[in-house]
């Protein structure tokens, strides 16, 4: 069974950084794309950041307008990890941060799967 686990998440003021972690597991995995979404209170569900497996090797990275310059996604596939890095944070950053994951198993093949969420508040 695949588990996506989020961790990281917290209270910062303004300015300040946070790192959220993504982590995969149940048995031989491979991450072949993943996404962090956000959703803040009252307003839809924004896509952040995705890291995706190209062929022949690679990634491909993209990066939402609203946060651009500021969040930086990365993966190491030894651990099964995605990172979200998170630097000058601003109050608009607030939200449930998911991460979302198409991960091959042995098992299903090549599945999405959903973590549970984690919680970003930026205080002003």
């Amino acid at each position: 069974q695949v588990q996506l686990v989020e961790s990281g998440g917290g209270k910062v003021q303004t300015g300040e950084s946070l790192r959220l972690t993504c982590a995969a597991s149940g048995g031989f995995i491979v991450i072949n794309s993943m996404d962090w979404y956000r959703q803040a209170p009252g307003k839809q569900r924004e896509l952040v950041a995705r890291i995706k497996n190209v062929a022949g090797g690679g990634e491909t990275v993209s990066i939402a307008d609203s946060v651009k310059g500021r969040f930086t996604i990365s993966k190491d596939n030894a651990k099964n990890t995605v990172y979200l890095q998170m630097n000058d944070l601003k109050p608009e950053d607030t939200g449930a941060y998911t991460c979302h994951g198409n991960i091959y198993s042995r098992t299903r093949g090549s599945t999405e799967y959903w973590g549970q969420g984690t919680q970003v508040t930026v205080a002003s």
